[in-house]
């Protein structure tokens, strides 16, 4: 069993979003112990998992909460719950392809200023370099 605490640092969550994750209803089988502190099993780090993965690719928390329920529901739910989790696929598959690019433009940006620190060139680039020789142009 696990305290907030204990799960915030194995699944790497502030305690605060833990904290309000379970007032919202997100993990609905997670115990109290004699001095009404939450405790975490096995099986609800499980729950703290998929909430998480949900929010990582934006899942608002009311959808979130639909999946929970659903989950409680039981196996008539199942086909429900694959839809939720193909379109929270597709989200993820979106914002990886816009990581990708954000990347790549990283990587040309990182190969573009060692080349400038190699051969100590100016950066041409830089809006600054261009009106300081403009100016002396004049």
């Amino acid at each position: 069993m696990y305290t907030i605490k204990e799960v915030a640092e194995k699944l790497d969550i502030s305690e605060h979003t833990l904290r309000f994750w379970a007032k919202s209803g997100m993990f609905p089988f997670v115990k109290r112990n004699e001095n009404n502190i939450r405790m975490f099993s096995e099986d609800d780090l499980g729950w703290v998992k998929i909430v998480k993965c949900l929010r990582s690719v934006g899942t608002d928390n009311k959808s979130i909460k639909k999946y929970i329920d659903l989950c409680i529901i039981g196996d008539s739910t199942i086909p429900e719950r694959h839809e939720i989790i193909q379109e929270t696929r597709r989200k993820a598959q979106q914002k990886m392809s816009e990581l990708k690019q954000q990347l790549d433009l990283l990587d040309f940006k990182e190969k573009f200023y060692q080349n400038l620190i190699k051969n100590n060139l100016k950066d041409s680039w830089n809006p600054m370099n261009k009106m300081i020789s403009e100016e002396k142009a004049v």
